[in-house]
């Protein structure tokens, strides 16, 4: 329970005392501020005291005491899950504010939502930011990247306490005001997108290392801690070699063998395919990923399928040593990709709803603290940084030299792992991707002229300007 002489003294509250609400609640009071905690459920309340032992935090379960141990103006950060609890909570609580207060929903939210939820709080004047988090359980604890959107005064506000708790690059604490309404949101949902399809390329890289190869586990972990000390080096990859190493309590065997391959998804990935096709921004390896996760759900229809397409797959007769590392580069131009991709998608999103988007700062807070952190991240930095007005990071030399210099091992792994039935569909996806996209000509003038054969709905010529139609079927030769 909260300590009477605590009325008013807490710099921020935190509604929520699930894993990331605590461990983030709990980084802001090592940092010297007061802080208040609010969950329903009364164990979480008392977890968080105990786990706290600091007299600068204090826990409720009831909302008119919690709402009291805040200064005025007060800052509440929501983190619960997306959707209608969002809602319910922003309806419980404002009753209690007053003009001026603040809301934070730190959770991940569709930025329609978000964009909802500020107008509907302005009518009543509150302020109103939308923050993504990125870092999981031990980025809340020890450092997250946060993505914070909304009214640029609101977020001066919270500003030291956001630069205090988040994860530090050199110093440069890995959060900054993106843009207006759900910029932040929006920002976190791409982040996502990339994640998706960073985790299918590396995925495929396993599958293919595993029954191409025939590596067993304590390979597996070899091969991914080495490439975590080259130009693989992220979070993800780290996090893969460390995952081939764990061995389960139960059966004593590598765990990874262990688990069910059946993969969930929050609905994140498929939020930024959804927005990409109504902004008609090409992100196939995201599509291709969301699609995969989707694949995996269809146990029954695989098992029969198995049965219908027998697969026999053989190890590949090639130099290990020497397969390996054209993987580890068709592996990293496929990552480059994939961020290209989702860097477009924020470019084209930030002209459409006015984010103002600093596309160098958003890959500046990527480089620690959320999932997607990696070596990398400082090389697309530098190239917005060169252009601020890159529209999409394969049109930066120093990238496109990166590219080139993987581009064949990528497009030799695809044709050997093709003959032998091993799909890495994320992987050809996005050679495809980079294929058209330096495809000065394309075949949509076959589409235009199909479309326009079958529903008269016109084509462009290239000696006339104005659309035109033809009967096709007349005088056919």
């Amino acid at each position: 329970m909260s300590d009477r002489n605590a009325v008013n003294q807490c710099d921020i509250g935190m509604i929520g005392l699930g894993t990331m609400g605590r461990n983030l609640l709990l980084n802001m009071a090592d940092h010297g501020f007061t802080v208040a905690g609010y969950d329903l459920d009364k164990n979480k309340v008392d977890s968080l005291q105990k786990e706290a032992q600091q007299k600068n935090v204090y826990g409720e379960s009831d909302l008119t005491t919690f709402i009291k141990l805040l200064k005025k103006p007060c800052a509440i950060m929501l983190l619960v899950p997306a959707g209608a609890p969002v809602d319910a909570v922003i309806n419980s609580i404002v009753p209690h504010l007053q003009a001026g207060d603040l809301i934070i929903d730190g959770g991940n939210s569709h930025f329609t939502d978000t964009d909802r939820r500020a107008r509907e709080l302005e009518k009543k004047d509150i302020q109103f930011l939308g923050v993504g988090i990125s870092g999981g359980e031990e980025g809340a604890r020890l450092g997250p990247s946060m993505m914070p959107g909304g009214d640029r005064a609101a977020y001066e506000r919270v500003r030291p306490i956001f630069e205090a708790v988040a994860a530090k690059v050199n110093g440069d604490p890995c959060v900054t005001y993106l843009g207006k309404g759900s910029a932040g949101h929006y920002v976190k949902m791409v982040h996502n997108g990339i994640e998706y399809a960073i985790m299918q390329l590396i995925a495929e890289s396993y599958d293919l290392m595993k029954h191409g190869l025939g590596l067993n586990d304590q390979q597996l972990h070899d091969v991914y801690a080495k490439w975590n000390e080259g130009k693989l080096n992220s979070y993800l990859i780290e996090i893969t070699s460390h995952i081939f190493s764990k061995i389960d309590e139960r059966t004593h065997q590598p765990l990874i063998n262990e688990i069910v391959a059946v993969a969930d998804q929050t609905g994140t990935g498929m939020w930024t395919s959804q927005s990409a096709m109504e902004l008609q921004v090409p992100i196939p390896s995201i599509d291709l990923a969301v699609a995969m996760r989707d694949m995996s759900v269809l146990v029954k229809q695989r098992e029969q399928a198995q049965k219908l397409y027998p697969r026999n797959i053989p190890l590949l007769s090639v130099d290990r040593f020497k397969f390996i590392n054209e993987l580890e580069n068709a592996l990293f131009t496929g990552m480059i990709l994939a961020y290209a991709q989702g860097m477009a998608l924020l470019n084209v999103a930030s002209q459409k709803y006015n984010y103002q988007l600093d596309l160098e700062a958003v890959a500046r807070i990527w480089r620690g603290g959320c999932i997607i952190r990696a070596k990398l991240l400082e090389d697309i930095r530098q190239a917005f940084h060169a252009n601020k007005n890159l529209i999409n990071l394969l049109l930066d030399a120093n990238l496109a030299k990166k590219i080139n210099q993987g581009e064949q091992n990528l497009r030799q792994i695809i044709c050997q792992t093709s003959l032998i039935a091993v799909p890495m569909p994320a992987h050809m996806v996005s050679l495809s991707y980079l294929d058209a996209y330096r495809s000065v000509w394309t075949p949509a003038n076959l589409i235009q002229a199909q479309r326009d054969y079958f529903g008269a709905h016109q084509y462009a010529r290239k000696d006339s300007e104005g659309k035109f139609h033809t009967e096709w079927e007349r005088n056919l030769t």
